[in-house]
């Protein structure tokens, strides 16, 4: 069996994930990369306490790993801070996951990533999946969804706000806009990461909605 190995398990998409990862029984162990010790335990997890920004190389040590770290600007301060947290952690993971014999890589970036984008968010989140294109995992799989639905840990007034307006037009979307359940995105990526098609696999939003909805645990 092989070996998972989680960032951003905190995260709306990732506490999913974390959950779907330790109910797979395709995985012997599952890690997780935490700043702090999280309030849970299975026999199958193993929580490492991580410096992202002092990290040690060699305990990325995983088969398949999953990206889901990511914040806002207004959370990380300034758009510096937001660079580091949404592009230097995931590709400085991803090289280290690599280094270490790690097979397949799946990260969480958004709908209209684009390193040409006049807009910061989307630019840093192109630059992030063009830069792991350039690091030959077997395996790297790209899943960009729309606005996430989900209950988070923070409230967000904006997401909130917007969250209201996309449910309300919902009907009048295409499919790769509507919002989605971050549930949705996590059972994506554990199916397609399973899967491990060869190559770079692109999942825009659209392509996600076919999964259920989580209830969280």
């Amino acid at each position: 069996m092989n070996t998972a190995l989680i960032a951003g398990s905190t995260g709306l998409v990732g506490s999913y994930l974390l959950q779907l990862l330790l109910e797979n029984e395709n995985y012997s162990t599952v890690k997780a990369l935490v700043r702090k010790p999280l309030e849970i335990s299975h026999p199958r997890l193993q929580q490492i306490v991580y410096d992202f920004d002092h990290p040690d190389a060699e305990q990325i040590q995983a088969d398949h790993v999953y990206c889901c770290l990511g914040t806002t600007i207004k959370k990380a301060g300034s758009k510096d801070a937001f660079q580091k947290v949404d592009y230097d952690y995931p590709l400085r993971l991803a090289i280290n996951a690599h280094k270490n014999g790690a097979s397949r890589f799946g990260i969480v970036t958004a709908t209209g990533a684009n390193k040409k984008s006049i807009i910061f968010y989307n630019k840093v989140k192109g630059m992030i999946e063009s830069d792991l294109t350039k690091i030959p995992f077997e395996s790297l799989n790209i899943f960009r969804p729309s606005m996430l639905l989900g209950q988070r840990t923070e409230y967000r007034f904006g997401e909130q706000v917007g969250k209201v307006i996309m449910k309300g037009i919902d009907f009048l979307l295409p499919k790769n806009v509507k919002a989605i359940h971050a549930s949705k995105v996590a059972f994506a990526m554990v199916f397609n990461m399973q899967k491990g098609k060869p190559g770079l696999n692109i999942f825009e939003s659209g392509k996600m909605h076919v999964f259920p909805v989580k209830k969280s645990t």
